[in-house]
């Protein structure tokens, strides 16, 4: 016990040290890129406001979460807090804007984190399905993955066939040079990520793993992701030129080793620093790479930052 306090503080400083070095940097620099102060009129169908004939998949910032069917997981106020990255229901990040799906499942179909586990896949199913009732051009990235440490659910690609079948996107290299308007009516590009399980085939309707990367990077200190996910972008091909789709996550995740393992009081520690990010990938000449952003806890500046990036990409050419 006695030598896990001095540890403690050590982590604590630590902590500080970091927060302060993203504080001094926005101090320094702001937060300043093109069309910075855009802000979508209708955050429902803000794909729509910009113009589908003009936007291009590879020119879209998609604004996402990071285990986005956690709202209701756990127990209320005892295990919640560990394992909750969302407050809102599927549905309403996607009236926020919200446009890449991250969820989790296990062997029985319902979405979990880790041991922690809330409803029915159909719960997230019967969302998405409302928000697409009620817009026209607003295109969802859906990925699907069975949870580490699980096994994957029975058939699960026949069911997701069955129930989204009408509105997948085949997997194609081509789409990401196509318009929103010429995938339409087509409304969502579904990847599925079993762990055991023969992954999609080319050319079906669910998309291999292979087309949505990242790089996670475990820690709780803020500036050290913040800065391992700007040379993780650095390496990364260009939009123009990439065949996948490529996800930054503005987020830091709970160690065993600290005291504070709750998600939020972690996570904010890099939650406010976003704009702060998109401006250093401009001041650094990396932009060009910048495509899938998310966060836990998503909100409504969230989703414009990414909004106005691919605003000024369409009407500006930035990026």
């Amino acid at each position: 016990m006695g030598s896990c306090f001095p540890k403690q503080l050590e982590r604590r400083k630590a902590i500080s040290t970091e927060r302060k070095v993203l504080h001094d940097l926005h101090q320094s620099v702001g937060e300043n890129f093109p069309a910075c102060a855009y802000r979508p009129p209708d955050r429902k169908n803000w794909i729509a406001g910009i113009n589908p004939e003009k936007v291009h998949v590879n020119k879209i910032v998609w604004p996402g979460t990071h285990d986005s069917a956690t709202n209701k997981i756990g127990i209320p106020c005892i295990t919640r807090p560990f394992g909750q990255c969302q407050t809102m229901s599927i549905y309403k990040q996607l009236v926020t804007g919200t446009r890449v799906l991250d969820i989790r499942v296990q062997k029985d179909c319902h979405v979990c984190h880790g041991i922690l586990v809330t409803y029915h896949i159909e719960v997230v199913i019967k969302d998405i399905k409302k928000f697409l009732s009620e817009t026209e051009s607003e295109i969802i990235l859906l990925e699907i993955r069975t949870e580490y440490g699980h096994q994957d659910p029975p058939d699960f690609d026949k069911y997701l066939v069955d129930q989204l079948g009408e509105v997948l996107i085949n997997q194609n290299d081509n789409v990401f040079n196509k318009t929103i308007l010429e995938l339409l009516p087509k409304r969502i590009i579904c990847v599925w990520k079993p762990r055991n399980s023969p992954p999609p085939k080319a050319g079906g309707p669910l998309w291999n793993s292979m087309y949505l990367r990242d790089d996670w990077i475990d820690t709780d200190l803020p500036s050290t992701k913040f800065e391992n996910n700007l040379k993780c972008l650095s390496e990364q091909p260009p939009i123009s030129s990439r065949k996948f789709f490529y996800r930054v996550e503005n987020t830091v995740t709970p160690q065993a080793d600290n005291l504070v393992v709750c998600v939020r009081p972690v996570t904010r520690r890099i939650h406010e620093f976003a704009r702060l990010f998109i401006t250093e990938c401009f001041s650094r000449g990396i932009a060009d790479r910048l495509q899938i952003f998310s966060t836990d806890f998503i909100d409504e500046d969230f989703v414009d930052a990414c909004v106005a990036v691919t605003y000024s990409r369409i009407d500006h050419g930035k990026a």
